[in-house]
């Protein structure tokens, strides 16, 4: 597929997704290297620039942040198909790393699953994360999931990969299973090993509740990249990227950490506000910083190149055109 045309590119010396690469190609290269990669969340256009300004080289695009900044609702589901890839692909024309977008259970049954993936190709992203999870699906590290049978969920990915190959294109599809809460830990080994067999790029068992349950996971599908879910509070151990690498872990994602600071620092600030302060220079950037960050000044270098220098005319005593300031007609 063709390379991603952001609005402001990154240089030459700093951007991830290089000319005329794809942004899978960009988050295969990254993946093949050694270690494990971090990928924080984004939610918006905002918040993908600061992921790559702070030097990242992966984003992935929560579905549970984009349900709770676009909707103010929980990710129990209410957001649509529609209303992702419209989050998607703005957000991805605002930078040059690749980002793995959040495909929740795939918005219907394998056919629409086919569009789901074309739809975020079109959109951008580096990649999906599709769920096992029935519809409507449940958050990540909660109660209550439940997921679909194995001949689904097994026949949802095979029709991720396949729309995936009729689009000519390398996106990354990541099969994550929610079994071990729904039903059982040795049921989503099996599901992560069917995935695999059928053609899943990358692999993930939510909500892992043990270290010996992540290196079990992580012997699964030898050479398949494991990716981790890391919720502060949540279920699975937090452990560093050089432990989750040593364990056997490629990709690791921070779900809510964007958004949960963004939260208690809009808190912080509106009860500045309220008692009649402003916000405090804890929490509040400079107004340069945050011309910076959006690229003031680089719109501003870039529209002097197309400025027009228009020509002064006089105006003789019938009050027509007569010669510039030159002493020529002023008419081409």
């Amino acid at each position: 597929m063709a390379a991603r045309c952001p609005y402001f590119a990154a240089d030459e010396t700093t951007r991830v997704i290089r000319r005329g690469e794809s942004p899978a190609a960009a988050l295969r290269r990254i993946l093949a290297m050694p270690g494990a990669h971090q990928a924080p969340c984004c939610f918006d256009a905002l918040s993908a620039r600061l992921i790559e300004r702070a030097g990242f080289e992966i984003g992935f695009m929560s579905g549970f942040c984009v349900s709770a900044t676009r909707l103010g609702l929980p990710d129990v589901g209410l957001i649509s198909y529609g209303e992702m890839v419209d989050q998607g692909r703005l957000l991805n024309e605002a930078v040059s790393i690749p980002v793995l977008g959040d495909g929740d259970n795939g918005y219907g049954n394998s056919m629409g699953i086919k569009r789901t993936i074309k739809g975020y190709i079109n959109a951008g992203f580096a990649g999906i994360m599709l769920e096992d999870q029935v519809s409507p699906k449940a958050c990540g590290h909660t109660e209550g999931r439940k997921v679909v049978s194995r001949e689904d969920a097994v026949m949802h990915i095979k029709a991720a990969v396949d729309a995936r190959n009729e689009s000519g294109s390398d996106l990354v599809i990541v099969a994550r299973t929610d079994s071990r809460q729904a039903i059982s830990f040795d049921e989503a080994l099996w599901r992560v090993q069917a995935f695999a067999d059928v053609g899943a790029d990358v692999l993930l068992i939510d909500a892992l509740g043990s270290v010996e349950e992540m290196k079990a996971f992580c012997a699964v599908a030898p050479g398949i990249p494991k990716m981790i879910n890391i919720i502060e509070g949540g279920k699975t151990p937090i452990l560093s990227p050089v432990e989750l690498g040593k364990i056997g872990y490629s990709l690791i994602v921070y779900s809510v950490s964007l958004l949960g600071v963004s939260m208690r620092a809009m808190k912080e600030a509106l009860g500045a506000i309220k008692g009649g302060h402003v916000a405090p220079p804890s929490i509040m950037p400079s107004f340069q910083d945050i011309k910076d960050t959006l690229a003031f000044d680089r719109y501003y270098k870039e529209d002097k190149k197309y400025q027009v220098v228009e020509k002064k005319y006089k105006v003789d005593s019938n009050g027509t055109n007569g010669h510039d300031s030159n002493g020529t007609n002023g008419h081409i």
